[in-house]
């Protein structure tokens, strides 16, 4: 009887220490969503076309349709078929908080990946890799923050676009007045009201703004000269390199298979699902190296 019981003690442990052991190996990420059967994901409801609500309400979009691969890929590596995906709606200045406090577990929107953030969160593989441009009325020639000296100036809070701003504007002394909206729709209604003289945010996003104004889009024009390179990546909660793994696994597949690039042309050169624009913007060559050369680097050098 002792010898069984020391017989079925140690096996016990063997199994404790098996089971610890394929927690580490999956890491946090993975264990919680085993144990709860609940993966979150943090999505934009009016970024066109990386994430936005269809007719029905539901989140869609390039990066959406990204994260829903890695989705699809964790339910086969845990072997769960039923794996809940909880969406949490987010704003440019909610989404980093929520991955870093471990609310999400991807944030799949529109985020730059730079050296500073990567100092609180983790990012996967560059998915896009976008310029910050000036937006202004077309009977403007506005090329360079210069041109708008003592005058206002909108971006939307919690972004890169805004950050530069106001760095530009602290280091040449151009005394612009900054505007900051809640999103992007808001901080372009800061220039349509009049209230500002310009608006500074990605050009894939001012595009996707026009391409919403109809007709009225030629009212605008956006500057030639960019300001900054922004690679986009999907956020991710920082020290669980196991999740990452998963992640750029599933979109360098798609890179090296190539079907990235049916991905692309569904939301940036076909009209968008529930909303009949097409961006028609083809493929920029630094996207083409990323898919060609996969890399997570958040140096802007690197996509020049």
């Amino acid at each position: 009887m002792k010898r069984l019981l020391r017989a079925s003690a140690t096996a016990c442990a063997g199994l404790a220490l098996c089971f610890g052991t394929a927690q580490a190996a999956d890491g946090p990420t993975l264990t919680r969503v085993r144990d709860t059967g609940v993966i979150v994901i943090g999505y934009r409801p009016a970024s066109l076309p990386f994430s936005y609500l269809d007719a029905q309400l539901r989140p869609t979009g390039y990066t959406v349709e990204l994260c829903d691969r890695v989705v699809a890929a964790v339910r086969e590596k845990l072997q769960l078929p039923d794996l809940e995906v909880r969406r949490v709606e987010v704003a440019s200045a909610t989404r980093m908080p929520l991955v870093i406090n471990g609310t999400l577990d991807m944030e799949c929107g529109i985020t730059t990946h730079t050296a500073e953030r990567a100092r609180s969160q983790a990012f996967s593989l560059t998915i896009f890799v976008a310029e910050s441009r000036l937006l202004t009325r077309t009977a403007r020639r506005v090329q360079r923050l210069s041109d708008l000296r003592g005058q206002l100036v909108a971006s939307t809070i919690g972004t890169t676009s805004i950050q530069h701003l106001a760095k530009v504007n602290d280091e040449q002394a151009l005394g612009i007045r900054i505007l900051g909206g809640l999103d992007d729709p808001e901080g372009f209604q800061l220039l349509r009201s009049g209230r500002a003289a310009a608006f500074l945010m990605d050009d894939v996003l001012l595009r996707a703004l026009l391409a919403q104004q109809g007709p009225g889009a030629d009212d605008y024009r956006i500057s030639d000269t960019a300001m900054t390179v922004e690679p986009y990546a999907i956020g991710l909660r920082k020290g669980d390199p196991q999740f990452k793994a998963l992640v750029d696994e599933v979109l360098a597949g798609l890179y090296h298979s190539g079907e990235i690039h049916a991905i692309y042309r569904r939301w940036f050169e076909s009209p968008l699902p529930s909303q009949g624009l097409n961006l028609k913007l083809p493929m920029s060559a630094a996207f083409r190296r990323v898919i060609a050369n996969p890399t997570d680097s958040p140096d802007p050098e690197r996509y020049r």
